[in-house]
This record gives C-alpha cells, sequence and structure tokens, in this order.
C-alpha cells in the first residue's frame, strides 16, 4: 500500500475529523505534527492553505477536512462510510456543509468573539444549530439506528463529532452546556463516542481547557462598561 501521511494538530478540530475517517477505516497512515503557533517554513509547500489538516498520498496533495475525508472513502471503500444512494450521499454532504457554515462557526464566535456581546451571540446560534441537529437531522435521518444516517457511522458522524467532544470545556470555560432537552442528540453523542476509533484519540478535557484560557478574553461591552463605573 502506498504510504499516506496526514499532517495533524492535536488540537485542531478539523484535523481531528480526518483522524477519525482513518481510524474507523483501519487506514495506516504516518502522522505529522505541525505546531500551529510555530509552522516549519516547508509546510507551505504541503498546505496549499498553511492548514492543517493536510494530506499527501501517492505524489498527491489534498487539503481542507471535507475534501480529505471524501479522498479517504473513494480511496478506501471498506468500512462504507457514505451512502450508496446519490440522494442520500447529497444530504450527507448538506448536513457536512452545515457543520462548516453553522455549528464550527458558532463555536468559534463564542471562543473569539471579539467582545463579550460577540460571544452570547455565538452561543445563541450554537443552541440554535443544535435544536436543528435534533429535529431536522437525527430526528429524521437516523430512524432506530443510533447514528446520524442510521445503524452505522458515516462521515457525517465523523465530521461533527470533534466539536461534541470539545463541548465539556467549552462549558467550564464559557457557559455554554448541551441543552438537556435535546435527548436525541445526547444519544448520538454517546454512540459515536463509544466507537474504538474514536476512543483511542480522544482528548481530556483538561487538553481542550488549557488552550481555550490562553485565548484572549473579549472586551467589555458598553452596557458591561456602565455597570462597572456606577
Amino acid at each position: 500500500m502506498s504510504k499516506l501521511t496526514l499532517y495533524s494538530a492535536r488540537a485542531c478540530p478539523f484535523a481531528h475529523r480526518s483522524r477519525l475517517v482513518l481510524a474507523e477505516k483501519g487506514v495506516a497512515f504516518e502522522l505529522v505534527e505541525i505546531d500551529l503557533a510555530n509552522k516549519p517554513a516547508w509546510f507551505g509547500n504541503v498546505s496549499l492553505y498553511g492548514k492543517v489538516p493536510a494530506l499527501e498520498h501517492v505524489g498527491q496533495r489534498i487539503v481542507e477536512s471535507a475534501v480529505i475525508n471524501e479522498y479517504i472513502e473513494e480511496t478506501f471503500p471498506e468500512p462504507r462510510l457514505l451512502p450508496r444512494e446519490p440522494a442520500r450521499r447529497a444530504l450527507a454532504r448538506i448536513w457536512i456543509d452545515f457543520a462548516n457554515t453553522r455549528l464550527a462557526v458558532a463555536y468559534t464566535k463564542i471562543l473569539l468573539g471579539a467582545t463579550e456581546a460577540d460571544r452570547e451571540a455565538g452561543k445563541g446560534e450554537l443552541r440554535a444549530a443544535l435544536e436543528r441537529l435534533e429535529q431536522e437531522a437525527l430526528g429524521k435521518l437516523s430512524g432506530a439506528g443510533p447514528f446520524w444516517l442510521g445503524a452505522q457511522p458515516s462521515l457525517v458522524d465523523f465530521t461533527f463529532y470533534p466539536w461534541f467532544e470539545r463541548l465539556p470545556a467549552l462549558e467550564q470555560h464559557a457557559g455554554f452546556e448541551l441543552p438537556p432537552a435535546l435527548e436525541r442528540l445526547q444519544r448520538w453523542r454517546e454512540a459515536v463516542q463509544s466507537r474504538a476509533s474514536v476512543r483511542a484519540i480522544e482528548n481530556p478535557v483538561s487538553f481542550y481547557l488549557e488552550r481555550y484560557r490562553a485565548y484572549p478574553r473579549p472586551a467589555p461591552s458598553e452596557a458591561q462598561q456602565r455597570a462597572k463605573a456606577s
């Protein structure tokens, strides 16, 4: 088998996705850890955007986690992680895009919003995204199965899961937790978390908390400043 190399960063949820997919498929690969705060000069020749994950395989260099994961799926087709039916594959890709454009964006706003108001807005956006997952995704696509598309895990499960591994750290750091009413989402999270591929590379909450606490704190809002001055 041709050598496969994944350039990753342990704390990066996007790189986490691709590691999960490789682990679930049992694909052997070389893992190269990149320090994102001090990237080596040569990494610019590996990653078009200078980001992780990046994949090297049979002379090809591939970036963007969603693209990498589909490449892995097509190159190593067993176990299958996308449906055979075109319409179901399209649904899977829609939800992968939702993870990129809604869930990840809201999560990042909570952590890195410029002001406390920005971060509070991020919490509202994340709650709305999670409610949609409960009602429109898991509530309609999973049936009796524990995973996104039913009885077996898919690329969608491994696309979303990295943020759910980080949720306990977000709760402690920013006061956001998964609403208890989202019972279907809770069950999904537990089902994915129990996979051997997930357990093999999971990080403790303390690992994420250490990194979150190093992020700059937001500037207080005008209302907070007035309240402090009064």
